[in-house]
């Protein structure tokens, strides 16, 4: 027979789907009314339903629409640049700190304390400071900047993670072999750490095309799709609001099913390389 469930079990399992469904509630509303009819508005009831919102979304000059055409653009390319860099330099970091050297544990909490400073205050910060130097803000560097001092601690944290993990032995091994320093990194590091490699893609991405406090002051002229979406959210006056939401949502949840497979589809390849080593 089963071990009989306690109370505190039942108590547990309430507060958990009552969290879901917290969480996961107003989403579903979003997605829901998204495709309200065309005479439907903004709150239930839904008043039929149709993909009109979605079709107005996708048309050149859509009722409340705004900008999101240009501002998804720079969004997706702002994104990819910051999580380049943030996986280069995280990976850069997280190697030079596997030996100890001077001031290493002042670069580390220097790096992580942005985590907890309001991202209003660092964004006014950085927009100051290029105020004083005599620099107009662009997207390109004081923009990117600002993201950056969102994403690296993120991907400090991953490699981090990921390098404590790792089995030395194997990098002992190839030393022992004759191996150089870049032979070491390609042939022995780089392949057990690359699902952390791309976790820190994928979280310089989604930090860079959801982060609006920081940048909102460092981007210059345009908006990304955050910074646009909360200037159309006082004048929305139809679903199309709902539609974008439902659409940026489906986009990120892509990228993360595609950032798992490639993460699993390595893994396994991994794996038949060392069963057939061993075979």
């Amino acid at each position: 027979m089963g071990t009989k469930r306690t109370t505190s079990f039942y108590v547990l399992s309430f507060v958990f789907a009552a969290f879901l469904i917290f969480l996961y509630g107003p989403m579903f509303c979003v997605y829901l009314l998204s495709f309200q009819g065309p005479e439907g508005g903004m709150s239930f009831p839904m008043r039929g339903f149709s993909t009109v919102w979605f079709e107005t979304l996708f048309t050149a000059g859509g009722r409340g629409v705004g900008d999101i055409h240009n501002s998804f653009i720079r969004s997706l390319r702002l994104g990819a640049i910051v999580a380049l860099l943030t996986m280069l330099i995280g990976l850069a970091v997280g190697m030079s700190f596997r030996r100890r050297y001077p001031g290493g544990n002042f670069v580390f909490y220097s790096a992580i304390v942005s985590m907890i400073v309001p991202g209003i205050f660092v964004g006014f910060g950085i927009s100051l400071t290029l105020n004083m130097l005599g620099m107009r803000p662009q997207w390109w560097y004081s923009g990117i900047g600002a993201q950056l001092t969102w994403s690296l601690p993120f991907a400090m944290l991953i490699m981090f993670i990921i390098l404590g993990r790792m089995d030395k032995s194997y990098e002992e091994a190839a030393t022992d072999l004759g191996a150089n320093s870049f032979q070491r990194f390609q042939y022995v590091i780089l392949p057990l750490i690359l699902p952390g490699v791309i976790g820190m893609f994928m979280a310089g991405f989604t930090s860079s095309y959801e982060e609006a406090a920081r940048a909102g002051l460092n981007i210059g002229t345009g908006n990304t799709m955050p910074m646009e979406l909360t200037g159309l959210l006082g004048a929305a006056t139809t679903p199309v609001m709902f539609a974008v939401g439902t659409l940026t949502t489906l986009f990120m949840f892509t990228m993360v099913i595609v950032t798992l497979l490639a993460s699993w589809s390595l893994a396994k390849r991994r794996q038949l390389r060392l069963t057939a080593h061993h075979a």
